[in-house]
C-alpha cells in the first residue's frame, strides 16, 4: 500500500493507493468508526463490513436527497456518534457525496474518510471535498467543501462493478484526458474498458494518475475560482440532462462532452472534435440524445455556473487542453439539436 499526503488549503488528505479494505483498521479506531455503504456493496462484499458498525443504504442517486441525510443522522444519533466519531462512506459517488455531506453538518462537523468502490469514485467523486445532495432535478444544489481525513483505495471492489458503471467511470477519465492530459488520451485510444480490466497493474496506474490529476487541480483552485471549473468538462449539459431522463452520471457526461466539442468546433475553431466523440464511442458511451430542449435549457438557467444570462462553459482549444468561456443561455439554446 502506498501513501500520500495532499495538503489543501484547510486540511491534509492521506491517499492511500493499491490499498486493501483489511487495513481500514490501522487508519481508523474500529471503535468510533461509523461505516456508510449501500445494499448492494454491503451484499457483495458482507465478509469485509463484519465487526464494523455499519448503516445501509439504499443505491441510487434518487436516494441522494436530504430525506436520506435526516434518516442518518436519527441512526447516529441513536448509536451515539459523538464529535469523535469518524464516517467512512464506502461506496460510489452518491455514497461519498452523502457521506461527506452528513460528517459536514452533523455536530457542525466530523471526521471522515472514503473507500470508493467504483472507478467514477476513485477518480472523480471521492476527491476534491465537494459533498452535496440533489434538490429535486436540480444536481448537487446543496452541499459543502469539506476536505476527507483519507482516501483508501481498494481496486477489489471492481470485480463486482457492474459492466454500465465501469463505462460509467471511463467518462470522467476521458473528461480528465480531454482537458489536462494528452498522453493520456493517446492511451485511451490505443486500449479499451476489456484491456484494462484484465491487466490489474493497468488500472491501478490509470486510477492514479486520474487521481493525481483532479487532485493536482484542486490544490491550485479549491474553491472553483478559476482552473478547477474546468473539470466541469461536459457536466453542463449532462447534469442538466442526468435527472430528467434517468441517465447515469457517465452516460449524460459524455453526452455533455460530445456537445462541448461540436461547441469548441464552432466557436473555439475546435479540429479534433470527431476525435472525442470516436473516443466516447469506442468507450461504449452515448454521445447524442433526444431530449425536450425547453427543459434543458429550463434546468440550465438555474445552474450554479450561471453568471447573469451566460454560462461559465468549459470549451476545449485542443486535446488536453481547455479553456473557459461565457457563453449566453440563448446561444446555447440555440445550438442545443
Amino acid at each position: 500500500m502506498e501513501k500520500k499526503k495532499f495538503q489543501f488549503s484547510t486540511a491534509a488528505v492521506d491517499y492511500f493507493f493499491s490499498g486493501s479494505f483489511t487495513k481500514l483498521k490501522e487508519v481508523v479506531d474500529p471503535k468510533k468508526a461509523i461505516l456508510i455503504t449501500d445494499e448492494n456493496i454491503y451484499n457483495n462484499h458482507t465478509a469485509k463490513f463484519k465487526n464494523w458498525d455499519v448503516i445501509v443504504l439504499k443505491p441510487g442517486e434518487q436516494y441522494k436527497v436530504q430525506a436520506t441525510v435526516d434518516a442518518v443522522i436519527d441512526q447516529l444519533i441513536e448509536m451515539g456518534a459523538d464529535r469523535t466519531a469518524t464516517l467512512v462512506g464506502v461506496g460510489g459517488g452518491v455514497i461519498t457525496d452523502l457521506t461527506g455531506y452528513i460528517a459536514s453538518i452533523y455536530m457542525r462537523g466530523i471526521s471522515f474518510g472514503f473507500v470508493p468502490t467504483t472507478i467514477l469514485a476513485l477518480v472523480d467523486a471521492s476527491i476534491g471535498g465537494k459533498n452535496g445532495i440533489d434538490v429535486g432535478i436540480y444536481k448537487n444544489m446543496a452541499g459543502t467543501i469539506r476536505q476527507p481525513a483519507f482516501i483508501l483505495h481498494d481496486l477489489a471492489f471492481l470485480n463486482t462493478l457492474p459492466a454500465e458503471e465501469w463505462k460509467s467511470g471511463f467518462a470522467e477519465i476521458i473528461k480528465h484526458a480531454s482537458i489536462k492530459d494528452v498522453a493520456m488520451f493517446k492511451q485511451l485510444e490505443e486500449n479499451s474498458i476489456a484491456a484494462f480490466q484484465k491487466k490489474k497493474q493497468l488500472i491501478a496506474d490509470l486510477v492514479k494518475r486520474n487521481a493525481l490529476i483532479k487532485t493536482k487541480v484542486v490544490q491550485q483552485d479549491e474553491f472553483e475560482k478559476g482552473d478547477r471549473k474546468l473539470l466541469n468538462f461536459g457536466h453542463t449539459l449532462g447534469h442538466a440532462l442526468e435527472n430528467q431522463y434517468e441517465l447515469t452520471h457517465g452516460e449524460a457526461i459524455s453526452i455533455g462532452m460530445a456537445y462541448a466539442a461540436n461547441l469548441s468546433q464552432s466557436i473555439n475553431g475546435f479540429k479534433q472534435a470527431d476525435r472525442v466523440i470516436s473516443l466516447l464511442e469506442k468507450y461504449q458511451l452515448p454521445t447524442f440524445a433526444q431530449f425536450n430542449k425547453d427543459k434543458v435549457i429550463s434546468v440550465l438557467s438555474k445552474d450554479k455556473k450561471k453568471v447573469k444570462d451566460s454560462i461559465q462553459f468549459i470549451l476545449l482549444e485542443k486535446v488536453g487542453k481547455a479553456v473557459i468561456q461565457p457563453i449566453s443561455i440563448d446561444q446555447i439554446y440555440q445550438t442545443l439539436a
